[in-house]
């Protein structure tokens, strides 16, 4: 969902940042999405380019039997809005999974021989992974498709036009600022725990709490923040004061990109509880390049980031997280260590190192020249729009 607020287009926040380093790539990007009238939620952003506009899309979804006919009814409608959109773009850019990105697989073939897509789920799927999902992930591998498609992890057997991109969302200006302050990092006492993410069922922020107070009833000290929003924030809200946990624990809600960055300062390690809804965990990147020691479950790519220079835990059980915590607050010193690790390996990923990897791919396999402009002066070669599908 996109919002439009005092002539300003707003979005999630790292989403937003991603958008703009396209638009330094193009002389427009036109984004195909659901929008909205509205004041933005506490976690978007302004998109910062002026050559970024949007074509709404009228907006479709839900779980239930309702929602799944209405879906239907307005599926045609959908499909006519996509097309006048694509029909504008000299190169189309579809995100997946997502109901938009779905269609914008099988739709954009017939509108441009440049086209791309990026998968920003688990390329190697999990269980429990819905249909859509999976046949998502067939049409992109498939000659359907036939385009460059950006996925988090290198996999092995996979289509030439599979590439692995591995990113975070800030900036080089903020990696350095973040590797400064891990370099002089102290671990403190109470321990600092802290969650960054949306409050939904797939995130399990309750095993967090869980965790939390079985680790505080053990005696060890602790201070924690749970940055973010979402549909299950009262019940968790309501699980740390059942569990005698909220003395201590501060929901922050959602917050701009760049104030998130000010938790990572504050914390000393970062946990989080999902089991098979990551695929590159941005969080963890950005919390590892502050020197936070990060407690997360092998899968995606959790494994890859964190070998050596955090705590993987095999399955995310509950019990799994309590040794965690203690662990790192009865051995300060090993564990600051292994975060100075974490920041020099995490450090190559920035958002500026992204533009310059994407005009790289798509002048090698378009045959295009494209120029990475400065934000103040865009001047592409490809001189139309891209239209980017995303819902």
């Amino acid at each position: 969902m996109h919002f439009r607020h005092q002539d300003n287009l707003y979005a999630f926040g790292p989403y937003a940042r991603e958008i703009d380093i396209w638009a330094d790539l193009f002389s427009e990007v036109l984004i195909a999405a659901p929008c909205r009238d509205a004041t933005p939620k506490g976690d978007s952003m302004r998109f910062e380019r002026a050559n970024i506009k949007i074509c709404p899309i009228v907006h479709t979804g839900g779980d239930t039997l309702k929602a799944k006919i209405i879906q239907s009814i307005k599926l045609p409608v959908v499909i006519l809005e996509l097309c006048l959109a694509m029909s504008q773009a000299d190169a189309i850019h579809v995100r997946c999974p997502g109901n938009l990105g779905f269609l914008g697989v099988i739709l954009a073939r017939f509108f441009s021989r440049y086209r791309v897509a990026k998968y920003a789920g688990q390329w190697n799927g999990y269980a429990g992974e819905n249909l859509t999902g999976r046949l998502q992930r067939w049409l992109l591998k498939s000659w359907w498709w036939g385009a460059p498609v950006t996925v988090y992890g290198d996999w092995k057997n996979q289509p030439p036009h599979i590439h692995s991109f591995f990113t975070s969302m800030m900036s080089d200006e903020q990696v350095e600022s973040a590797v400064i302050h891990a370099r002089d990092k102290m671990f403190s006492c109470p321990l600092r725990a802290l969650f960054s993410g949306r409050l939904v069922a797939e995130k399990r922020v309750h095993v967090f709490i869980e965790a939390i107070a079985s680790v505080a009833a053990s005696g060890v000290e602790l201070e924690v923040r749970i940055v973010g929003d979402g549909p299950l924030r009262s019940e968790l809200e309501a699980l740390a004061r059942a569990r005698g946990i909220d003395r201590f624990t501060r929901f922050v809600g959602a917050v701009p990109f760049e104030q998130s960055l000010e938790h990572y300062h504050w914390a000393d390690c970062l946990v989080l509880p999902s089991v098979h809804s990551e695929g590159w965990p941005k969080v963890i990147a950005e919390a590892m390049c502050h020197g936070l020691i990060c407690v997360a479950v092998d899968h995606g790519q959790v494994a890859r980031m964190l070998a050596g220079r955090g705590i993987l835990l095999p399955n995310g059980d509950p019990q799994q997280f309590v040794t965690a915590l203690k662990s790192i607050a009865e051995d300060l010193t090993k564990y600051r260590e292994l975060g100075q690790q974490a920041s020099l390996w995490s450090q190559r990923y920035s958002r500026d190192g992204l533009r310059l990897a994407l005009a790289n791919l798509l002048q090698h396999t378009w045959g295009v020249q494209l120029v990475t402009n400065a934000p103040s002066s865009p001047s592409p070669k490809l001189d139309s729009a891209e239209v980017l599908l995303n819902e």
